[in-house]
């Protein structure tokens, strides 16, 4: 194997150990990134079936009433 000026044996190593770091930081920030993404379109999702429910509600009081 021949080295270039100044670059150790060790070298190789470090660069693959940096790359695989490299590598998990993506992944994670990845992962946090889509989590993030589901979490905010589940509230999303909450916040309009309560606004659904809270619509039929006041609809299903004014038919009530409307039978009295």
């Amino acid at each position: 194997m021949v080295f270039a000026p100044g670059e150790k044996p060790g070298n190789e190593l470090e660069e693959v150990k940096l790359q695989n770091a490299s590598k998990q930081i993506v992944q994670n920030a990845i992962l946090q990134a889509v989590q993030q993404v589901s979490q905010e379109s589940l509230r999303r999702d909450r916040r309009s079936d309560s606004r659904a429910r809270g619509q039929l509600g006041g609809r299903e009081l004014t038919k009530k009433h409307e039978k009295k």
